[in-house]
């Protein structure tokens, strides 16, 4: 079984190699691209950055994008705690020299990794008058920052980067239509929404009720299933639990 790592450039590399070390044939196939936004407003959000009582990035893209775009050698604030969805989001912001201490993320052994898990650490705080800024693409789920707005922090958002379809390489492009042809001898790896609708645009004729996936969420298996996966499983997006996983599909 070949299994398809969907994710963005920046991000599927690694996953690759680990899969690769656990003794699957994984290959990437990004089925996201991360296109620059506007660099003013991020530029004037690191400007505002020491008045924040926290930053929320959506994504280790948010991280990588933000990163980018801030003035050189600026040590992360005081005081000013960065919250993350997931462990991938929050060991890019540990690697961009945001302290440990600094990082609220989900706990390790929370049931998913998503906005809900998070708030299950930010609630233990009051944020009423509080400054919040979330760092995200264009657009977004608004579940957290509507609920923090109702605990009265006063939030704010910036788009660091924008979500496009990706530009497939003609090797890129055969290995789709192979996973398309095959299906049982693939499994592909979702970890967004959006991405299964950039694969449906790009193989438009292609029918999926006998192909598998494995989602990185509830909603997100629910748009593959919409899509005509035959088999979706749920499971959070660490590297043991995806291994457990794929090792448990029928041969």
């Amino acid at each position: 079984m070949r299994v398809i790592v969907t994710r963005p450039v920046a991000q599927a590399g690694q996953w690759v190699d680990d899969l690769r070390c656990q003794g699957f044939d994984a290959v990437a196939l990004p089925l996201m691209a991360v296109a620059a936004a506007d660099p003013a407003p991020v530029q004037a959000a690191w400007q505002r950055l020491p008045q924040q009582a926290l930053v929320v990035f959506v994504s280790p893209s948010a991280v990588a994008q933000f990163f980018a775009l801030g003035p050189p050698a600026l040590a992360w604030p005081h005081g000013v705690q960065a919250a993350a969805p997931g462990p991938g989001t929050a060991q890019a912001l540990r690697r961009c020299g945001v302290p440990a201490d600094c990082v609220i993320e989900p706990a390790a052994d929370a049931a998913q990794f998503d906005s809900e898990s998070l708030f299950e650490q930010l609630k233990q705080q009051q944020w009423a008058g509080r400054h919040v800024l979330f760092v995200r693409g264009d657009g977004g789920r608004e579940w957290l920052a509507d609920t923090l707005r109702a605990a009265g922090a006063r939030i704010t958002t910036v788009a660091a980067y924008r979500r496009v379809p990706p530009r497939w390489s003609a090797a890129e492009n055969a290995l789709a239509l192979d996973a398309a042809a095959a299906p049982v001898r693939h499994c592909w790896l979702f970890s967004s929404a959006q991405a299964i609708g950039h694969l449906m645009a790009a193989l438009p004729e292609a029918t999926w009720h006998a192909a598998r996936a494995v989602a990185s969420h509830h909603r997100i298996a629910e748009r593959a299933r919409g899509a005509g996966f035959g088999r979706v499983d749920v499971c959070r997006p660490a590297l043991p639990a995806v291994v457990a996983c794929l090792q448990s599909l029928p041969s």
